[in-house]
């Protein structure tokens, strides 16, 4: 992390300081271990953490045997996205979500592509309360929440839990988009306080992805089977990267995997890579053929998935929603200078028109 070219002692300034705003929270899963030393509890890396250090995502602190969350409400980046940008397509696919993100990560991944900050470990504090995003929610005309752009189980897990209870109140959904690495205790945290639906990363096959991502893909496969075992609505993405993820084989093994342990109806995303932060260090090309996109997404289909969608290729056919049935066009998206992201859901109940087929789509809640 960015942060770890200051000194230890720099660091424990600056983590100290970070104590005394509204940014610094006691952390929720966390236990002592003997000597000072803490061990997180929120993903699977359970960091054993000394007094007066971070965890690896750079957002928890040892202050005197207590672990301390320094990102509660610390806001990197708020918008009020379109669930299409996401991606989730297939969950209130018109509608917007009040969005934020903050500092650090808990992967390596050397392509990041918001590694301005997820790579960068939190100095400051830009607190935005949950009252707050909730009113702010509220006069944009946002239908939810959602906690994205760098990972936020790690970063915003105790925030979201609040916010997530308020937003239920206002009958708002509330989402994720994450790497998917948290423990079974968090998981189980975000599905009591109210989370909807989540959009998990599969970012490649085991025994090749763990030197990127210096993680173990297993836990994200269990997590994204708990998640949708709790009824929570469940879309998974993968950035195709030539050299990484890109062969038959592998695109093949997680289109089979989504079928067979989340069901052929889970929404599986194939988006197109543009190199950022470090990729071309590494040797990995500028971007991924778009061929590549669409012999991921024929794989998919081939494999019996309902719903393959094609991303960061503008106004592809495949962006669209089709009956898995028939073939019936049922929700179109495109890019347009005046509209980046439109949507037109063309149906207003989850139910082809043309052949009766039920859509495996979240227009309403409860539907």
């Amino acid at each position: 992390m960015i942060l770890g070219k200051f000194s230890q002692e720099r660091i424990r300034k600056i983590s100290e300081r970070l104590l005394d705003t509204n940014c610094a929270r006691i952390a929720v899963l966390w236990e002592e271990i003997g000597g000072g030393k803490v061990r997180c509890l929120v993903c699977e890396r359970r960091c054993v953490i000394p007094p007066g250090m971070r965890g690896m995502c750079g957002a928890r602190y040892n202050h005197g045997g207590e672990l301390y969350v320094l990102t509660y409400g610390n806001i990197s980046s708020i918008s009020n996205n379109p669930m299409a940008k996401k991606p989730f397509f297939n969950f209130y696919p018109d509608k917007y979500a009040i969005t934020v993100g903050s500092w650090g990560c808990n992967f390596t991944c050397p392509w990041c592509q918001n590694w301005e900050i997820s790579k960068l470990w939190v100095t400051k504090c830009n607190y935005v309360s949950s009252h707050q995003l909730i009113s702010i929610a509220k006069r944009y005309g946002s239908a939810g929440t959602s906690f994205s752009f760098n990972e936020p189980s790690v970063t915003l897990l105790e925030y979201s839990l609040d916010v997530m209870r308020l937003a239920k109140k206002e009958k708002m959904f509330n989402t994720y988009v994450s790497n998917g690495f948290m423990t079974l205790e968090a998981l189980e945290l975000l599905v009591k306080n109210g989370l909807d639906a989540i959009n998990i990363d599969i970012k490649g096959c085991k025994g090749i992805i763990e030197r990127w991502i210096g993680a173990d893909v297993e836990y994200v496969w269990r997590n994204a089977r708990e998640f949708k075992k709790r009824g929570v609505h469940v879309e998974i993405t993968t950035l195709v990267i030539p050299k990484v993820n890109d062969d038959e084989k592998c695109l093949r093994s997680i289109a089979r995997r989504i079928r067979d342990e989340l069901g052929p109806e889970t929404p599986w995303h194939v988006t197109r890579y543009f190199a950022e932060y470090r990729a071309l260090e590494y040797n990995l090309p500028p971007a991924t053929p778009i061929e590549t996109i669409e012999k991921a997404r024929k794989i998919g289909v081939e494999e019996g998935l309902k719903y393959v969608y094609v991303g960061n290729i503008p106004n592809h056919p495949w962006e669209n929603t089709y009956c898995p049935e028939c073939g019936e066009l049922i929700i179109r998206r495109g890019y347009s200078f005046y509209d980046p992201w439109r949507v037109e859901v063309l149906i207003n109940e989850p139910v082809c028109p043309k052949c009766g087929a039920k859509l495996d789509i979240v227009l309403e809640k409860g539907q």
